[in-house]
């Protein structure tokens, strides 16, 4: 089973870009999009064929995930248990029942890109306190899950090619980090996180940093300023991040960045992976 992620910054835009001509090469079994900023009406159309599930944000033309399938999904929920704001078009878990009637957890994530010390910021920390509080209650529920997408924080300094510029910046920040430090820690030990605060871990495994190893990146995002793409000076800020028994499974993990800059259709490169189920 192939699963795919991307943020298409627009999911109009990006299929006037060459993104179903992209879908049609990659053919996906599962197809999870962040940054949609469209209606309902508009990404059916889009996606004619598909099974399609989509949470629009509130305000239109911003945020916006979907889950699109090849089967149909046996329940969904959007719900990410934060009622202190507006958290629409940022969390949507999809179910589908394999053939061997075990049930696979999908979620379409888009955590905000936030801005150090605003209530931007504010806003962020709130929803990735959320995802602590969520992942254990959707892993208790199957074995096979995977939360994926544009999760706006690199989790370690190999995740950012300038990680030293922007230790002070959302997206680098030690407090944001040390989330994803307790959702990937080993599973109820207790996890010291970049900033100081413990944890108990989570057991969630980077399907990206499990399969690349101790490299730079793969990065999947790149600043629309200067020469960023051309020179790789990127940001891996989209994720997989599976159960063990769903990441035991992985047979192909792949950053797939368009070959020059001219022939992208999103500031952000799909993330592949194939599952053996």
């Amino acid at each position: 089973m192939r699963i795919v992620s991307v943020n298409v910054n627009g999911i109009r835009a990006a299929s006037g870009k060459g993104m179903l001509e992209w879908l049609d090469e990659a053919k996906p079994d599962i197809l999870c999009l962040q940054e949609v900023r469209a209606q309902d009406e508009d990404v059916l159309r889009i996606l004619e064929g598909w099974h399609v599930l989509h949470d629009a944000a509130t305000a239109k033309g911003r945020a916006g995930v979907a889950v699109a399938s090849r089967m149909p999904s046996i329940g969904h929920r959007t719900d990410i248990g934060l009622k202190t704001f507006d958290t629409k078009g940022r969390w949507l878990e999809a179910d589908f029942q394999l053939a061997d009637e075990r049930i696979l957890t999908v979620i379409s994530a888009y955590v905000h890109s936030g801005e150090a010390g605003t209530p931007k910021q504010e806003d962020k920390m709130r929803f990735l306190g959320s995802m602590l509080k969520r992942l254990p209650q959707v892993r208790a529920t199957t074995d096979l899950a995977v939360v994926m997408g544009d999760l706006n924080v690199g989790h370690t300094e190999r995740d950012i090619r300038n990680w030293k510029g922007n230790r002070r910046n959302a997206g680098f920040l030690p407090e944001e980090r040390s989330h994803l430090d307790r959702i990937l820690g080993p599973e109820g030990k207790i996890v010291t996180g970049v900033d100081g605060v413990r944890g108990k871990g989570q057991g969630w495994v980077d399907v990206g940093r499990a399969q690349s190893g101790d490299v730079d990146g793969p990065y999947t995002w790149w600043s629309q300023r200067g020469r960023a793409f051309d020179t790789d000076t990127g940001w891996r800020i989209d994720y997989q991040l599976a159960t063990p028994a769903l990441a035991a499974t992985v047979t192909h993990y792949e950053v797939a960045k368009a070959s020059a800059w001219d022939t992208r259709w999103s500031d952000h490169a799909p993330v592949v992976v194939d599952y053996a189920l």
